[in-house]
C-alpha cells in the first residue's frame, strides 16, 4: 500500500538512502496505490554524501538528493496474501532504484525481498538479493 508521499528505504548500492513516492505507474485498478512489484516514480530525500575523491572513481554515487527516479517496490509493511492463504509482512517499506530502461541502478542488494517479485518479472532483483521471503 504505497501511495503519494510514502517514504521507502533504498536497499541497493545506488547511493540513495530514502525516497518519497510521487506517482505509482500503470496501476489504475487500485486508485494509485502500489504493492510489491509495482513501479513508482520517486524523489531522493536522503543520499550518501559524495566526497571529491570518490566522485572521480569508478564507484561514484549515481544519485543525489532531489533526483527524480523510477523504482520498484520490494517490501511493504502492508501484508500481502499469497495463493496458499499465508500473509507476508515486513518491518519497513523498501525499494530498488531503476533507470529509464527498467534496469537496476545499483549492482548489489542489501536486504530481504519478497518472493512475489519473481512472478511480476523482476527476477534480476530476486537473484541478487541475499534472502527471499
Amino acid at each position: 500500500m504505497i501511495g503519494l508521499k510514502s517514504t521507502l528505504n533504498v536497499i541497493d548500492n545506488s547511493g540513495a538512502l530514502l525516497v518519497e513516492c510521487v506517482n505509482v505507474l500503470k496501476n489504475k485498478v487500485n486508485n494509485g496505490v502500489g504493492s510489491v512489484g509495482d513501479e513508482i516514480v520517486c524523489v531522493v530525500k536522503r543520499a550518501r554524501p559524495v566526497s571529491a575523491a570518490t566522485q572521480a572513481s569508478v564507484n561514484a554515487v549515481k544519485v543525489r538528493k532531489g533526483d527524480v527516479r523510477r523504482a520498484v517496490i520490494v517490501r511493504t509493511r502492508k501484508e500481502v496474501r499469497r495463493p496458499d492463504g499465508t500473509y507476508v509482512r515486513f518491518d519497513d517499506n523498501a525499494a530498488v532504484l531503476l533507470n529509464n530502461k527498467r534496469e537496476m541502478l545499483g549492482t548489489r542488494i542489501g536486504g530481504i525481498v519478497n518472493a512475489d517479485l519473481r512472478l511480476k518479472g523482476w527476477s534480476k532483483i530476486v537473484s541478487l538479493a541475499p534472502r527471499v521471503v
